[in-house]
């Protein structure tokens, strides 16, 4: 980042909220803080996803005394990932982080990923190197889903699941989300050569409202996992993985049924006798044509795909905006 962009450049901040009425005030408050402080551009991009308590009575308050901020109204709850894919889509800045609405990230370690986003990385992510949240609901399957996520991505990132990150806005161009596939960000466009880097942040015990994660979203983070790794290896090729399992199935079922031939004909074996053999063979030779053919169908899917992902993954109930809203499809 040159120095003029560090100085002149805007700065989106894109906050999902769902039911946080006890800590919106709060946070808009130490943002506005730190914010002003920088002496930049900036816009404050709240998302209420679709809140059932006062969020969405107190951000319209916000909006209404403060011009920094945007607000985006859901027509219900989507997610977390569906609420940061809106504010990505609405984002206006150069830079763009995105943090909970929870108070559990500190808005005063802003200017830390902005230093190292200035070092010319294209994506900073912050590690909460010294969890103090629950050993058996939150630590231990972070732990586990990080190791996995490096060991599958290739990006040697230490926290994954931390929604507190900075991005360059052209980073963040061609990214559609869906699931919840948010907390793996850096994987999902690492195939695109950004540099990622890591800073330490601090990992703040929530103070007020009531937590939205569990041991029911570590199913969904495995199977997640798995989609990544599909995404980040083979969404563009489909049939390296398709055609290989079925190649390898194929030729195991093949090389069955050759030492079948040649004992049937040279050492007088019976086919009677090796029927389950037999039978095995036909079961691995066909499942191995039907894979191959998968992967090219996967791979016609996959051009259909990349042609019309534009695809939005929510629907908006309201959009209160002091700026005009960009064009369909312009981020």
């Amino acid at each position: 980042m040159k120095k003029s962009d560090k100085n002149h450049s805007k700065i989106s901040i894109v906050v999902p909220f769902y039911n946080e009425e006890e800590n919106v005030e709060e946070l808009h408050q130490r943002l506005t803080q730190v914010m002003s402080g920088l002496k930049r551009p900036y816009e404050l991009i709240f998302v209420d996803d679709g809140s059932q308590d006062r969020t969405p009575e107190i951000l319209q308050k916000i909006y209404k005394r403060d011009r920094h901020v945007q607000v985006i109204r859901m027509k219900k709850n989507f997610g977390q990932t569906a609420g940061l894919q809106a504010g990505f889509d609405y984002a206006e800045g150069e830079v763009i982080i995105s943090m909970d609405g929870d108070l559990q990230h500190d808005p005063a370690e802003i200017p830390l990923f902005l230093d190292k986003l200035a070092e010319g990385y294209d994506i900073v992510s912050g590690w909460r190197k010294k969890r103090v949240d629950n050993p058996l609901l939150r630590k231990f399957p972070s732990w586990v889903a990080n190791r996995m996520m490096r060991f599958l991505s290739g990006v040697n990132i230490h926290d994954f699941g931390t929604t507190f990150k900075a991005y360059r806005r052209a980073s963040l161009k061609n990214l559609r989300l869906y699931g919840e596939l948010h907390r793996f960000i850096p994987a999902l466009i690492s195939r695109q050569g950004v540099k990622i880097a890591e800073i330490p942040i601090k990992n703040i015990v929530r103070l007020r409202g009531k937590s939205k994660y569990g041991l029911s979203r570590v199913r969904r983070v495995f199977f997640d996992l798995l989609t990544v790794k599909f995404m980040v290896s083979f969404v563009d090729r489909p049939l390296q993985l398709f055609g290989l399992i079925g190649f390898i199935l194929g030729g195991i079922g093949f090389t069955i049924a050759l030492v079948l031939t040649v004992g049937f004909y040279f050492f007088g074996w019976q086919i009677r006798d090796n029927l389950g053999n037999l039978l095995l063979s036909v079961f691995l030779m066909v499942v191995g044509i039907q894979l191959i053919m998968t992967g090219l169908l996967a791979e016609v899917i996959s051009r259909v795909y990349f042609a019309t992902h534009r695809i939005k993954i929510y629907t908006t109930e309201e959009l209160l905006f002091h700026r005009p809203l960009p064009e369909e499809g312009s981020n």
